[in-house]
């Protein structure tokens, strides 16, 4: 039977997903029999995101873990996307059947989500990323969403895109406060705490990531010289809601089954926020699609300590009863 603590605890679980400087702009709604997935508008970010695109694939995102979460829990999901097409902001419909079995890489899948954190420090190479991208592209259907392992050569024009997304906002007054009051603290369990930030030193060894607030501390990973994650770009048709949730659901599988591989991973959303880096990105992948978000991916040594958890919301602030 489906109880209501299967959905709590799954509910919970779905919400680890990563969102643009930890937000969490989605909330559930249980009836007994399913759930609703809505986006949260008064959590979207309205300088960084203002059409809220990258809220949207953040509620993919939360609706994939949720998926994944049920699925180790012995129940599989059927899920209806805009069932109320003049209320975009209801996004799914979650309906269950019990599952015959749970099978390994399902309970692999919901450990990974609490296992996955957004690592902003610089990798290492991944190894045996040529056999694991084989197995990546598998686990997705290419109709959701194109993805493109950009070549080392590409790392160049990649920088210079960082660089430019960041000089275009250096002066943005609005963005640069936004910035601060999301990153360094939390707020009500949402924001990037000050322990998952990175100094100025560490910041220079990755030359593709946001520019968020640095920290003083000692330098971490210092064997890592300079970043060399691969980096992955996840592309859609264009920037429908339909297309931005299920372009979060396969960042949600990239992401755990490059947990799961053993590999850290850093989405980066920053070079598709701005016109002209994002147009660079997209030249990058040779493609006509519109770049959606980044990924690197990568190996960090053995003896790296685990970072702490990234507050969430309680359960309260996202699921409610109807």
């Amino acid at each position: 039977m489906l109880t209501d603590e299967v959905i709590e605890k799954a509910v919970l679980l779905a919400g680890r997903a990563p969102s643009l400087h930890n937000s969490q702009p989605w909330r559930w709604e249980f009836n007994g029999t399913s759930l609703r997935l809505f986006s949260v508008p008064g959590r979207m970010l309205p300088s960084a995101d203002p059409s809220g695109r990258e809220m949207l694939i953040s509620c993919g995102i939360t609706l994939d873990h949720l998926h994944a979460a049920m699925a180790a829990a012995g129940w599989r999901t059927i899920i209806t996307r805009f069932p109320e097409p003049t209320r975009l902001r209801h996004l799914a419909t979650v309906t269950f059947r019990p599952s015959p079995i749970v099978t390994e890489g399902e309970r692999e899948r919901a450990d990974a989500i609490v296992r996955r954190h957004s690592d902003r420090l610089p990798f290492a190479a991944p190894t045996g990323w040529a056999e694991f991208e084989t197995v990546l592209r598998s686990t997705f259907e290419p109709e959701d969403a194109l993805l493109d392992v950009l070549s080392a050569e590409a790392r160049t024009s990649l920088a210079s895109a960082s660089r430019l997304a960041s000089s275009l906002r250096r002066y943005d007054s609005w963005y640069q406060a936004e910035l601060r009051w999301w990153a360094g603290h939390t707020v009500a369990a949402a924001g990037i705490p000050r322990a998952a930030l990175i100094s100025q030193e560490e910041y220079k060894r990755v030359d593709i990531g946001r520019k968020f607030p640095t920290v003083i501390g000692e330098p971490r990973r210092t064997e890592v010289t300079a970043d060399d994650s691969a980096v992955l770009v996840l592309s859609t048709d264009r920037d429908t809601p339909q297309e931005l949730l299920r372009c979060g659901e396969v960042l949600s599988t990239v992401l755990l089954e490059c947990t799961i591989a053993g590999y850290a991973t850093c989405p980066l959303s920053h070079l598709t926020e701005v016109p002209q880096s994002r147009a660079i990105v997209r030249r990058l992948t040779g493609r006509t699609q519109l770049p959606q978000v980044l990924i690197r991916v990568g190996n960090v040594p053995e003896s790296a300590e685990d970072a702490p958890p990234t507050p969430r919301l309680p359960l309260s602030d996202i699921l409610t009863r109807s």
